[in-house]
Parts: structure tokens; sequence; C-alpha cells
């Protein structure tokens, strides 16, 4: 298995580098419960109880090489993770970058807590990406798809704000070549099987099965795609 091409996962371990580093970031979907004092890689308690932990399983299960992290942290925003970029990302160096962020940039700004405009998200992630990409060009970035379901916190107001920031959150991947993991597309699809509460009880956070989904797939498509 790896990573950065489309070579089959059932290829011999001989052939997986030893040592490949990815790395989650993003808000508490992300961050999901994790010990943040835990920063050792592949330490379950660090990975958090969400998709993190189990795409780290399904990948260390064929490629023990691998070195996964966490670094999300609950209530983040694209300024706060622009604010602990160096530490939290750039210095750890990974090869693979995966980024789910824009939920509270609007959640926020509904509880009042917070003022950025769609644009300021927009222009607040390139510059992120561009920072990332200049100093980390051989890192394969990842943009996930943000997501809601329409039930517990999410409403009315939520829309059509939330879907433009979604959008421009997919504009940039397009623009920059970035692989994306449809989120929102996934889950959309999954309701046809399932209400709302099942996947995020509050619309926000998943559930184990709103989890297990993502982990699932999140690994369909960034293994499958260079």
């Amino acid at each position: 298995m790896t990573l950065l091409s489309n070579t089959s996962a059932a290829e011999p371990h001989r052939d997986e580098p030893k040592k490949k580093v990815i790395l989650f970031q993003g808000d508490s979907i992300t961050d999901a419960g994790r010990d943040r004092k835990r920063q050792s890689a592949n330490d379950p308690r660090g990975l958090g109880r969400g998709y993190p932990m189990l795409v780290a399983g399904r990948l260390l299960a064929d490629a023990p090489g691998l070195h996964v992290h966490n670094r999300g942290i609950s209530g983040n925003k694209v300024p706060d993770l622009q604010n602990r970029w160096q530490a939290d990302c750039l210095d750890v160096k990974p090869d693979v970058l995966s980024i789910l962020i824009g939920v509270n940039d609007i959640w926020h700004k509904l509880n009042g807590r917070y003022e950025g405009t769609v644009e300021d998200y927009a222009n607040g992630y390139r510059e992120l990406l561009t920072q990332t990409m200049e100093a980390l060009p051989d890192t394969r970035i990842v943009i996930c798809e943000p997501f809601v379901l329409k039930c517990g916190a999410v409403n009315d107001k939520w829309f059509p704000e939330f879907d433009e920031r979604r959008e421009a959150a997919l504009a940039l991947a397009n623009d920059l070549k970035l692989t994306v993991v449809p989120f929102q597309t996934m889950f959309n699809k999954a309701l046809e099987d399932a209400p709302p509460q099942h996947w995020a009880g509050d619309g926000v956070h998943p559930s184990l099965a709103g989890h297990s989904l993502m982990a699932k797939t999140w690994c369909e498509v960034v293994l499958k795609s260079k």
C-alpha cells in the first residue's frame, strides 16, 4: 500500500518506505476527544475516538511503517489553524496532510462569537494551503469536504452560508489540484439508509456510525487516487 500513488494495497510490505507520516488536522470532528498530551505517532489515545483513529487502524494493519498523528483541536476555525500551523503541521513534515475545517467558522458566527465572512474563510484557507505547499512541496494535501446534517444544532439559519463555505473549500481544492474526500456528498447518500441523527446526533459531531463511514470513505478516496 502507498498513499502517494495508485499502487495496490496488496503489494508487498518491502516496497513501503520505512517511515511515512500522515497528519490529520481540523476541529472537534477530527479531535474526537484525543489526549493532547500524547503526541507520539500511532498512540490510540492521542488519535482520539473518531475517523483519524479508525483510518490509522486500517492503514497500520497493512503498513506498520506508517506514523499517524492527529492535531485536530475542538473549536478551531481557519484563523486558529493559521496561528498554530508551524508547530502543529509544518514542523511535523507530513507526507500526507488531511484537513477538515469550516463548521466552526459558521457555527461560531451564528452564536455571535466570530465575525468572519465566507470570503475570509476562503482567503484564509488559501493562504494556509499556499504556505503549506511552499514549505512542504512534496506533501500530498487532502481536503475533506466540510459537512453538516440537518438535525440537532443545524437548522435553516445555517443556509445558504454553510453551503457557500463548503463550496469555497471545494473550489480551493480544485484550483490547487488537491485530493478531495466528499464527506457532505457521502452523508447525503447515507441519508437514504438512515436518518441524520444516526450519523450525527447534533448535526455536526459524528456518531460511531458517522466516523466509521468517514474513515471508510477517506481510505477509499485517498488510497485509490494520486
